[in-house]
């Protein structure tokens, strides 16, 4: 591409991708992967200038790879934020990507989008929108915190992966109490309260495995949750079934409720109890399910107390119950 009245100048002497362009006292650099690349951003340059676009923050944008910001971001944000080993390990694989070595400004959606595609063939769509909406978070921050105002946010404008529909598992005929058995004859003691406990109040996995016996409140019939997956604190009222589950359990571990450290060794156990009781195809995850279903089933709760008890931000996510409450409803008119 030939220079535009020798207003850019081009170094020769630097790496063939490398582009400078220098407009009206304004300019910038950057270095691309490949020539096409390089020219584009070239272009792009000259016009923003032109036009009057080029704005606070541009130079230093062009210059701060992906990998840069990453690196940053793994220092000032993700130590503040709640999961900080999962967002930690998204960004350790952002940065063993090829897109890593760009520019900010040179990543585009089609090249996300192109990501996504090979990603998918490997992974399922949540893992893959969990990495892009962290990306998208570095591209916020970076314009927001880090003085590059005039930087584009690629994810923001392509298609994100389609979520499957949620599971509808539910245990039936007796399932459950080949299930509880099992659990009861487990090495894993825990095993049989906690899985009582997630039937009675439908708190997720890593809830139930962060609880201390400081949480629970007995005598006033309530669990205060601090960790959560939306990050936001609840209170968890106990059923007499719930409250019956902690009674019987109570002075068997002085400071956390349940003496496991990981999901991971929740899964494991329960996957074997699943397996000696011959019910196939539940995950503890399930057993979320058929507690909310049981709200929708045999309460009168409105939607929005249920979505209280078990801490669904979204009332979108709970419409997928909306007919068991008109099943429930049915029955009751008679």
């Amino acid at each position: 591409m030939a220079p535009l009245g020798g207003s850019r100048a081009e170094s020769r002497a630097a790496p063939p991708h490398l582009r400078v362009v220098r407009r009206r006292g304004q300019g910038a650099s950057a270095t691309f992967e490949t020539k096409a690349r390089a020219e584009a951003w070239a272009r792009q340059m000259e016009a923003d200038i032109d036009a009057g676009r080029f704005q606070a923050g541009r130079v230093e944008a062009d210059r701060t790879t992906l990998a840069e910001a990453l690196e940053r971001y793994l220092r000032e944000v993700v130590p503040r934020k709640k999961g900080v080993k999962q967002s930690a390990g998204i960004v350790r694989a952002w940065l063993k990507t090829p897109l890593a070595k760009r520019p900010l400004t040179a990543i585009r959606s089609a090249d996300l989008a192109a990501w996504r595609d090979e990603r998918l063939k490997e992974v399922g769509p949540q893992t893959v929108l969990h990495h892009l909406n962290l990306l998208s978070h570095v591209y916020n921050t970076a314009a927001d915190e880090w003085g590059l105002e005039s930087l584009q946010n690629p994810v923001a404008r392509m298609k994100k992966p389609a979520m499957p529909k949620g599971r509808d598992r539910r245990l039936v005929d007796d399932e459950e109490g080949r299930l509880l058995a099992a659990c009861d004859a487990s090495e894993s003691v825990w095993l049989g309260p906690m899985v009582r406990l997630a039937l009675a109040t439908a708190m997720r996995q890593g809830e139930l495995v962060g609880l201390t016996w400081a949480d629970v409140d007995l005598q006033g019939r309530k669990i205060l949750l601090r960790e959560t997956k939306n990050g936001e604190a609840r209170t968890v009222p106990l059923s007499t079934a719930a409250l019956a589950v902690l009674q019987s359990w109570a002075g068997n571990n002085a400071g956390r409720l349940f003496p496991v450290q990981t999901g991971r060794a929740v899964s494991h156990a329960f996957a074997k109890a699943c397996g000696k009781a011959g019910v196939d195809g539940l995950t503890f995850h399930d057993l979320r399910h058929e507690a909310t279903s049981r709200l929708f089933e045999g309460t009168d709760l409105r939607d929005i107390e249920i979505a209280s008890i078990t801490g669904h931000k979204s009332m979108e996510i709970l419409k997928r119950y909306a007919h068991m409450r008109a099943a429930h409803l049915v029955d009751r008119l008679g």
